[in-house]
């Protein structure tokens, strides 16, 4: 069999291509990561595999690019079937995707918000963003992992919860997973960036509070 070839156009300051490397880890994948400068200097190789949304993640394997990285997980469960990401079973792999859905749709806007806002409208966006972490906090109830014992594709696209949440609260000064009120996300968060492949991909907190909070004097200025 020929020697795959698998690329990354990933921002290693951003969660979404992270999810992309994470999966390709957890598979055993061997790939090359392709930085990008998202905000100045794009690469024309992005722009040609991913002209409608001209950002990052792109996965291109052989020469073929896929965008997006809910789509990507599932491309990569289907090609790759050693080392399971999904559910065996049809209905778990449902609630799945839904659960991965609802951290795109919901938790991702609510955190993003809470970063773009000023001081004043700060505390408002906070308590909006805990009320769409309260299901996720449910549903894990005494799991180590959303997938169970072993990281799977919540988890995956959950990386935003464990990583930058972290990052966010220090860098800017607050506090969003309050211990009393997100026990199970708090031990979640410590298990994920504890896990052996996770802390492969992870980036370290300082390197992450110091871009956010550079993030946020630029929006200042």
């Amino acid at each position: 069999m020929a020697e795959e070839e698998v690329q990354v156009f990933g921002f290693r300051s951003g969660p979404f291509s992270l999810r992309v490397e994470l999966a390709l880890k957890l598979k055993a994948v061997d790939y090359q990561h392709i930085e990008e400068d998202l905000l100045n200097n794009k690469s024309d190789l992005l722009l040609k595999y991913n002209p409608i949304y001209k950002k990052v993640p792109v996965l291109v394997h052989n020469g073929n690019p896929i965008s997006e990285s809910l789509v990507i997980l599932e491309y990569i469960e289907h090609n790759w079937t050693h080392n399971p990401i999904f559910p065996a079973h049809p209905y778990d792999r449902a609630l799945a995707r839904f659960w991965a859905k609802y951290i795109d749709d919901m938790v991702v806007p609510a955190v993003h918000k809470i970063s773009r806002s000023m001081e004043k409208e700060r505390e408002k966006a906070i308590e909006e963003a805990q009320k769409t972490l309260e299901p996720l906090e449910n549903e894990l109830e005494s799991k180590k992992f959303f997938g169970g014992e072993e990281i799977g594709l919540v988890d995956i696209v959950g990386l935003i919860l464990a990583g930058w949440i972290p990052a966010i609260e220090e860098a800017l000064g607050f506090e969003l997973l309050i211990t009393h009120r997100f026990p199970n996300l708090k031990k979640w968060t410590e298990e994920f960036v504890n896990h052996h492949v996770a802390k492969q991909v992870m980036p370290q907190k300082d390197g992450l509070v110091a871009f956010l909070k550079n993030v946020a004097l630029n929006r200042k200025n």
